[in-house]
């Protein structure tokens, strides 16, 4: 029994006559035949798509195959990975993000039926393609709408990212995150709580903290340089100049887009997609700089927190994003403490990773 429409396929279970056959064998038959409905089914356009590139290790939880390939070697892992391929991963931190993902496009597709500005999910890994399979058997598992890999064989995907027409990048390895963000790409390392919160599974939510994320770093570079007091004085002598665009900025300018599809039909209120400001900056005394910013871009943004340094956590608990994105780790750790999903942005003068040369000098390969 299915669920079919222009818009959406769900297996929702298979009945046979023949009182032999046992429900997992239904069941199997059942997500083969999904298989082969999913072409019927309006299918993002790349060059119109927000494409959000994914590793194989944010989507699914890996933990256990990576450790057999750190303590074991490449050959072992690949191993393990073909005599385990038609065992399903366990969902990784970036799961609820795509499927909050797939969401937002089933209700695209039913307003706008010929829409091609849809998410787009690709699945980007060093992975040897032998790994694809277990891959796709997790995929048609779990019933999300992935249609396009990139399995690199231990080569870095990075180099892929542009044409892909990434839009966004979440990985688990740092070093790649920042090499992506050195070639222009907005991206990110993503974290996993110990206890992950339940989110919402019909509203996408994103919460973007502001300098160094959505803007540049220009006023946090003031702050480290000469204290509160002279960051307080050049944002309050500044707060009609726009700041610079940061790493995310294009993110939210895509939702923003989307968001602008849903308004037209009278939707704003119900929207299915809701972004958040949640900022240390304190309002009265450099928020209004931070949204002039904002619509001096044409953007808006659906909640604005300023927490005049606070601590983050507790108002992400209230939030419920599928995804938080900050530049500082004290931040990263706080949201994960409150069981949220974070991702830390590695760009700005508040950054102390280890030096990237090193990273790309070690012989042992990060899989994604």
């Amino acid at each position: 029994v299915f669920f079919l429409s222009p818009v959406n396929v769900v297996y929702l279970g298979i009945y046979s006559a023949d009182v032999k056959s046992s429900k997992a064998e239904c069941d199997k038959a059942g997500c083969k035949l999904m298989q082969c409905l999913r072409p019927l089914v309006l299918q993002p356009n790349p060059e119109n798509a927000i494409t959000i590139a994914l590793s194989a290790r944010v989507l699914f939880n890996m933990e256990k195959e990576q450790q057999i390939y750190e303590q074991r070697g490449m050959e072992e892992y690949i191993r393990y990975q073909v005599e385990h391929e038609t065992e399903p991963f366990s969902p990784g931190p970036a799961f609820s993000f795509v499927k909050a993902l797939e969401a937002v496009n089933t209700q695209l597709r039913e307003l706008y039926p010929n829409n091609e500005e849809l998410f787009d999910v690709v699945l980007m890994t060093n992975n040897h393609a032998n790994v694809g399979l277990r891959l796709i058997n997790t995929i048609n598992h779990h019933q999300l709408f992935i249609e396009r890999f990139c399995m690199t064989g231990g080569n870095s995907p990075i180099g892929y990212l542009k044409a892909y027409h990434t839009n966004l990048y979440l990985s688990a390895d740092p070093g790649k995150v920042l090499e992506a963000l050195e070639e222009g790409i907005a991206a990110a390392t993503m974290f996993t709580p110990e206890k992950m919160k339940e989110v919402s599974e019909t509203q996408l939510r994103v919460a973007f903290d502001g300098d160094a994320v959505l803007f540049s770093d220009e006023s946090e570079q003031i702050f480290k340089a000469h204290g509160l007091d002279k960051f307080f004085e050049h944002e309050k002598a500044h707060e009609n100049k726009p700041l610079d665009h940061g790493p995310l900025k294009g993110f939210l300018e895509a939702l923003g887009q989307l968001q602008k599809k849903f308004y037209s039909k009278g939707q704003r209120m119900d929207c299915p997609i809701r972004t958040y400001l949640v900022t240390a900056r304190s309002a009265a005394s450099s928020g209004t700089r931070a949204l002039k910013t904002l619509r001096s871009w044409g953007l808006e943004i659906d909640e604005a927190l300023f927490l005049a340094g606070a601590p983050k956590g507790p108002m992400l608990e209230k939030i419920r994003p599928h995804i938080f994105f900050d530049d500082q780790m004290f931040h990263v750790t706080g949201a994960a403490e409150a069981g949220m999903v974070a991702c830390h942005v590695p760009y700005g003068i508040a950054q102390r990773m280890p030096d990237y040369t090193e990273n790309k000098q070690k012989k042992s390969i990060n899989l994604l």
